[in-house]
């Protein structure tokens, strides 16, 4: 049978109607509805549909479709004429417009019908399948399905694609190799992908341009402390320059300090200058203390690096190449005590002004113990009768006691006698199998004066009212061995003179069992430091290196100097000049040679017995 030439524009969905071809098995028949009459109404409305009738596109294709030799001799015999492969296309429309098809063989064949050009919809590119271009279903035969390579098309449309290339079959899409059994089927009530590459391609571009400037920021931050390295040895070397102008060496300056003549009137300095470290080229050092184990002093200072590291902690100089080597950062506001434990000489204990006391582990230079105040904390010690116990001494006059078994809060208490002043000071005076002062306990100093808690067992505290002046009194430091303590007042109107009282700790015997022993303390000695007095500096009462009794020393702000004295006689030994007013002195020895550290708010001076 010869049907006639219809012209057809051919576009990119050629592809799927051939797959369609490929995929019929059922005649097609053309249809017109009364011969002439619907050659007649075809003339009249030349935009109404024809129908073809064609199972090929039908949705109920059975993946096992192939029949029997017997039924296809008998499809054969009854079957109307066939068309083309080609022209056996999808009865549904292609982007919503109907598909023109050729006339029934008895009619004369119209005129050649225009090109129908459809435009691709680029807002419903993502809801239609990419091979037959029709918008995919969440139900029936057609609904979303996928493959391995995530590429999405119809169910039916799909299958077909795969069952026909088999068994080579290909991802319509990227061309991967898939079958059938990789077809998932996505339940999905409305899919709709938005293209977001670009977004997705600046999104990486500010990221890599957000790393390359956090590298910049870094090597900057690194260069910065470079500099300030640098800085910092540049000002060693000028202040190390300028002590040597001054003639520090000078036999003028020594001979003026060998002057002070001693008790037995021979003429000597004790001390001589050693060395000279910068702690702190912005300031702001304020305590010291000093590790035996690893030989090392320990200055309080603000973070060198507050804009990386802000906060304070302390800076550790070596005592064998006197060296500035690490800081420490530990407490976000300034440090008021540090303090070490005799049995574990590597735990520093300090207390700061952010309400907290810590425990710092030396050896791994972190924090490994915090404890909240509730107050701010201006000083520590430990307990050397029992190293478990640790004290703070609040802005509020109390006294806390912690356990460091414990690590929630404090264990107990000891409130204040009289008015809530700061306790400035803090020392822990050890059971002794002394005479005349034997017990153990702990001596809190305020401005308003001092108390010895006695310490009677492991929970009970007696208090005992030092007979010190009312008020002025800015530090108290103790001599374990000798048994005395070192108290320091500020200048008043009855002294104008900034003064150190050296005190006896003495306890009177208990008389009868209703009356309980009383502890106190005796003034020894006086010793006179300077008018000036705006700062708490904290002084140091110490065996004398030579075995020959006890030294004193204390911060005179007014000419920037350490004064000694004999505690025995009461004799200024000696005067060392500071750069600064002094705020901490601490004697410490290493391998037998015996030294003295003195700490302004900048430089670390330490000075060698001779």
């Amino acid at each position: 049978m010869h049907f006639p030439d219809i012209f057809w524009p051919f576009d990119k969905r050629d592809a799927a109607l051939q797959m369609e071809a490929m995929e019929v098995d059922a005649p097609v028949e053309l249809q017109p509805e009364g011969g002439a009459a619907a050659a007649a109404g075809v003339a009249e409305n030349a935009n109404a549909p024809l129908i073809i009738a064609d199972s090929g596109s039908s949705t109920e294709l059975d993946e096992d479709d192939d029949d029997d030799g017997s039924t296809e001799g008998q499809a054969a015999a009854q079957a109307p004429p066939r068309l083309p492969a080609t022209w056996a296309f999808s009865q549904r429309a292609v982007g919503g417009l109907p598909l023109p098809v050729a006339p029934p063989c008895s009619q004369a064949p119209p005129a050649a019908v225009p090109p129908v050009q459809v435009p691709p919809s680029e807002e419903s590119e993502g809801d239609t399948c990419t091979i037959c271009f029709e918008v995919w279903t969440t139900a029936g035969e057609h609904r979303l399905a996928a493959l391995r390579c995530g590429h999405l098309f119809g169910y039916t449309c799909i299958q077909r694609w795969l069952k026909a290339q088999s068994p080579a079959a290909k991802c319509p899409q990227c061309n991967k190799k898939a079958k059938r059994s990789d077809i998932v089927l996505l339940y999905a009530p409305k899919l709709r992908a938005l293209d977001n590459s670009e977004q997705e391609s600046l999104k990486k571009s500010l990221q890599q341009e957000q790393d390359r400037r956090k590298k910049a920021e870094v090597e900057s931050a690194n260069y910065k402390i470079k500099l300030q390295a640098v800085t910092s040895q540049y000002g060693q070397a000028q202040k190390e320059l300028q002590v040597l102008h001054s003639g520090f060496f000078s036999s003028a300056s020594v001979s003026e300090v060998r002057t002070c003549p001693r008790a037995d009137g021979s003429r000597s300095a004790p001390y001589s200058f050693f060395k000279a470290v910068l702690v702190s080229q912005a300031g702001g050092c304020r305590v010291l203390s000093y590790c035996e184990s690893m030989s090392c002093l320990l200055a309080s200072q603000p973070s060198p690096h507050a804009t990386l590291v802000p906060g304070f902690g302390v800076k550790k100089v070596s005592v064998v190449n006197m060296k500035a080597n690490q800081y420490i950062p530990i407490h976000s506001k300034q440090i008021r005590g540090l303090s070490f434990n005799s049995h574990n000489n590597t735990m520093l204990l300090s207390a700061a002004l952010d309400n907290t006391i810590r425990l710092t582990c030396l050896q791994t230079n972190a924090v490994v113990q915090t404890y909240n105040t509730g107050k701010p904390v201006w000083s520590c010690c430990w307990c050397l009768d029992n190293t478990s116990y640790i004290y703070a001494g609040l802005s509020n006059g109390s006294v806390l006691i912690y356990d460091v078994r414990d690590t929630s809060t404090h264990v107990q208490e000891l409130e204040p006698l009289r008015s809530r002043c700061p306790v400035a000071s803090l020392c822990y005076v050890p059971r002794a199998a002394s005479s005349s002062f034997p017990c153990g306990g702990l001596i809190a100093g305020s401005l308003e004066g001092g108390c010895f808690w006695e310490q009677v067992n492991e929970t009970t505290y007696r208090p005992h009212v030092l007979p010190l002046e009312t008020s002025g009194c800015t530090d108290i430091q103790v001599e374990v061995e000798s048994r005395h303590c070192l108290v320091t007042y500020r200048p008043g109107r009855s002294n104008p003179s900034l003064r150190c009282v050296l005190m006896a700790l003495t306890r009177t015997p208990q008389q009868d069992s209703s009356q309980l022993p009383s502890c106190s303390c005796s003034p020894v000695q006086t010793f006179s430091v300077g008018s000036s007095c705006k700062l708490l500096t904290k002084n140091a009462v110490f065996r004398s290196p030579d075995g020959g009794g006890t030294l004193v020393c204390a911060g005179d702000e007014a000419s920037n100097s350490t004064m000694v004295w004999n505690a025995g006689s009461g004799v200024l030994l000696q005067k060392l000049p500071a750069d600064l007013p002094v705020l901490d002195i601490s004697p410490f020895s290493v391998n037998g040679t015996h030294f003295l550290a003195s700490l302004t708010e900048k430089m670390l001076k330490v000075y060698k017995w001779e």
